[in-house]
């Protein structure tokens, strides 16, 4: 890096791109969908509806730090190794490999997303449930070693057992808890929908990735699948959550929660693109797409959930 560039301040529009601002409704929208779940709790034959907003506060914040950490955390590793050369990727500048800040930069803004998501997890822990702190730390552990580390289990084609798991299931479980203190089979069902959306958006990514990472030696899922089966995962993932949508809505009663069928038009879109054969920079459109997906789908069924059985 130049010394004139080391020199510039850190501009606000350089760190929101370093965020990745596409995959952020990854964060968002299991924490909304999981505190629908929990508002409502089954009292002997009676439904109560309870609502208690600073938890719900607090679960946002951590979930969008992760999301933010994990971010930067990829971007100063993939920097730091050269995987992010611009000359072997397509997609969106980085941080680290386009040159817009120092790795130590990088670190240092992966870090204070990280003490933000502990920060923010705090009071749940104090005064709602203890063993939170353990889901929290296995969160910041995930999001690290995803790209650090000696053995960076992102690059051993496990990424997207760690988006299902983390901004999947335990976002949306969890974000129930702290509503509800119970951990139902609605949450987990809730949960494997919007994990599959959130591992959607990680799969075109790659997808769109497998050139570069098949030159740097990066092993992605879809590097080891190639792009005719990737392609098949990802149809996979983005019409996964409609079919679960019967169970959540249908099981639970909560009959409006079906309206997040309206995604479904947007999913066919993003669908058709990908089998019409987009490569390269045609799936950064996608990658938006995907995320307006996941954010619609979200939305809708958080607001059937969260008014109740009908």
């Amino acid at each position: 890096m130049s010394a004139e560039l080391q020199a510039q301040p850190i501009t606000t529009n350089r760190w929101v791109l370093g965020a990745r601002p596409r995959t952020l409704p990854a964060a968002v929208a299991p924490v909304l969908v999981g505190t629908a779940v929990g508002v409502w709790t089954s009292v002997g034959a009676e439904d109560r509806f309870s609502f208690i907003a600073w938890r719900f506060i607090c679960a946002r914040i951590v979930a969008v730090a992760v999301q933010v950490a994990t971010n930067y955390a990829n971007d100063y590793s993939d920097g730091k190794r050269g995987i992010d050369d611009p000359g072997k990727r397509v997609g969106p500048p980085r941080l680290v490999g386009d040159g817009l800040a120092t790795p130590d930069e990088v670190k240092r803004a992966m870090l204070v997303a990280f003490g933000v998501t502990l920060l923010a997890g705090a009071p749940l822990v104090i005064l709602v449930d203890w063993r939170l702190g353990l889901v929290g730390v296995a969160s910041v552990a995930a999001g690290w070693f995803y790209t650090g580390g000696a053995n960076p289990y992102g690059y051993a084609g496990l990424g997207e057992v760690f988006v299902f798991v983390f901004f999947g299931l335990v976002a949306t479980v969890f974000s129930a808890y702290v509503q509800s203190g119970q951990i139902t089979l609605l949450a987990f069902g809730a949960g494997a929908a919007m994990g599959l959306l959130a591992t959607a958006l990680l799969v075109i990514n790659n997808l769109r990735d497998i050139p570069g990472d098949t030159a740097s030696g990066k092993r992605t899922l879809a590097v080891r699948l190639g792009p005719p089966k990737t392609r098949i995962l990802y149809a996979v993932c983005l019409l996964g959550p409609f079919v679960l949508l019967t169970f959540i809505a249908g099981s639970s009663g909560r009959l409006v929660g079906a309206a997040a069928f309206a995604a479904l038009p947007l999913a066919n879109v993003a669908l058709t693109h990908v089998f019409r054969g987009a490569e390269g920079p045609a799936l950064i459109k996608v990658l938006g797409r995907t995320g307006q997906v996941q954010l619609v789908y979200g939305v809708l069924l958080a607001v059937g959930l969260a008014i109740g059985p009908v």
